[in-house]
């Protein structure tokens, strides 16, 4: 193979790009020996690196995936702006219809005509920038149609870049033909989606944060006196001891055992947030035992690396190393987890990882993980680890008896496999609830089919119609939490007046009533990758009036493939 020739594959055109330049002449262009970024050096001692490839797919204008964008579900050209970028970050107030980088990653793109469906799955976890170009962008159905009857119109073509700052060229076409045969390939390469237990289908409450024992225990009493269903209450980082992951805090939660026996009783299940930055302080007995056991990601120096987060200084576990992993999965055991009862399950944020010091709020590039891989190379993959060892460490406290359920702010290809995902830090604006519907449409092409939006948005204050819609709304996605910032006013469901309560009160009712629904739904994606909540045009594969719909979506049933 040649550089720059054209190849064809099943249908698909594919250009090698040339490799890197030698380093005689790559050292003489700024930046690619030692880059700065603010205040931030990247020291790259392995020298400047990419891979990248270009696809061609005649016949095929629209395309889908590569989650996460706050944007359409239908990708744009990218031709005079941004490509799409794909690279785990702690992003504050995310802008919509834009193309930056959010908290997670999948490197699958989706191409659907009228005739077939095909995949390019990029399996590199390193920062990764998709262009999109397209020979039909721009043009009007007017426009296509006034070519068509001239009979100049030339055949749809749509060209994808994919750019990677390292790593090796590892592509797998997915050749369909059917949106379904598509996504029973890519659950071949990656894992369906892990069964839930039937509690996470059901509403959650949280917020940043239920301050003590007392304040659980009214809000529990409000969803029993309102009559409005509740199955889950969560927990936000205040209720640890200074933030110090997998304690309580003495003063606010003195007896944790006792509050979850008393949500037991009810059936009710608790969440409590373990992030995966840990607080520098010798007395703090994990943060001593990963110190000992050398499991901490290291600096290019060997030290142990450190970064500022919500506990102030902080080191990072290294949970590309599996007997790190191993170990972060006993710290659930019932023993090890004080307080820590059957009935209570985790949420793992923050982990792109967030770095408040870090360039780009994020982890240097030149850190070090086990086997001497550096950051830069495995950037997107430390969140899917953080949620595997933490899925595995419930499984393993049961005795394999018990399904865990683990929330992941970040995640890659193959994170369906551990838990659930939601979209992250959004706003009470009537754009955001609206984004959510294409945002998880796109994470269910990617696999990700346990996927949900903060009810009523994270940031801001929503008005009360805007509420009631996000309620109603989200009972029809398949992850169901109400969640908000530590600033905002309260919002349990009664709190806006008995009409509101009310029409609050019936979307909980529904989402409870469609649960055996919802359930086989899941089954039915865990038995064969098909997505749980899934755009019109993959039920209708033919109908071109779909394939830009994204406020309509389908749950349920599916034809046979």
């Amino acid at each position: 193979m040649g550089w720059g020739a054209f190849y064809e594959v099943g249908g698909l055109f594919l250009t090698l790009l040339p490799p890197p330049q030698p380093a005689e002449e790559a050292a003489e262009e700024p930046g690619s020996w030692e880059e700065t970024f603010k205040t931030h050096t990247d020291s790259k001692p392995n020298g400047p690196t990419s891979v990248g490839l270009d696809f061609s797919l005649p016949g095929f204008e629209h395309v889908y995936g590569i989650p996460e964008h706050a944007d359409n579900l239908r990708l744009r050209t990218t031709e005079g702006g941004d490509p799409y970028r794909l690279y785990n970050l702690d992003v504050f107030q995310y802008e919509l219809y834009n193309p930056m980088a959010l908290y997670g990653s999948v490197p699958l793109l989706l191409a659907h005509s009228a005739r077939s469906t095909l995949g390019l799955f990029w399996l590199n976890a390193a920062e990764t920038w998709v262009d999109i170009s397209s020979n039909t962008a721009g043009k009007t159905l007017f426009g296509k149609l006034l070519d068509y009857m001239q009979g100049g119109g030339e055949t749809p073509q749509t060209d994808v870049r994919w750019m990677s700052e390292s790593g090796i060229i590892d592509v797998f076409l997915l050749l369909g033909p059917t949106p379904a045969a598509v996504a029973g390939q890519y659950a071949a390469l990656t894992g369906t989606q892990a069964l839930p237990p039937l509690f996470a289908l059901g509403y959650h409450q949280s917020r940043w944060n239920y301050n003590n024992e007392e304040d659980v225990a009214a809000v529990e009493r409000g969803f029993e006196e309102h009559a409005l269903p509740c199955d889950v209450l969560w927990l936000d980082i205040e209720h640890a001891d200074g933030k110090r992951y997998f304690t309580w805090d003495p003063s606010k939660f003195p007896q944790p055992r006792a509050m979850l026996e008393r949500l037991a009783a009810k059936k009710r299940k608790m969440v409590s947030i373990v992030d995966p930055h840990i607080k520098v302080d010798s007395a703090y007995r994990v943060h001593s035992e990963l110190r000992a056991r050398g499991f901490y990601v290291k600096t290019k120096d060997g030290g142990d690396y450190e970064g500022w987060c919500w506990p102030g200084s902080a080191a990072y576990p290294d949970f590309t190393n599996p007997e790190m992993r191993a170990w972060w999965a006993s710290m659930f055991a019932y023993d090890q987890y004080e307080g820590s009862t059957e009935n209570l399950f985790t949420w793992n944020d923050m982990n792109e990882p967030s770095v408040f010091s870090g360039p780009e709020v994020t982890m240097h590039k030149d850190a070090v993980h086990h086997g001497g891989w550096e950051h830069r190379d495995l950037h997107n993959l430390y969140g899917f680890y953080v949620q595997m060892a933490t899925a595995e460490g419930q499984i393993q406290r049961s005795g394999g008896r018990q399904r865990p359920f683990v929330l992941s702010r970040a995640f890659f290809a193959g994170s369906q496999r551990y838990g659930a995902v939601w979209t992250g830090d959004n706003a009470a604006e009537w754009e955001h609830l609206k984004i959510s519907i294409p945002m998880c449409l796109s994470f269910g092409l990617a696999g990700l089919s346990f996927c949900g939006a903060d009810v009523g948005g994270f940031f801001k204050n929503p008005e009360p119609e805007l509420l009631v819609r996000w309620y109603q709304a989200g009972a029809f996605q398949p992850f169901f939490r109400a969640h908000a910032h530590l600033d905002t006013v309260r919002r349990e469901p009664w709190l806006f007046g008995e009409e509101n309560a009310a029409l609050i009160r019936a979307a909980l009712r529904q989402r409870y009533a469609l649960l055996p629904f919802w359930y086989t739904a899941f089954y039915r994606c865990h038995r064969h990758g098909l997505p749980v909540m899934r755009p019109l045009w993959m039920e209708y594969p033919e109908d071109t009036t779909t394939f830009a719909m994204d406020d309509q979506y389908l749950i349920g049933e599916w034809r046979p493939p």
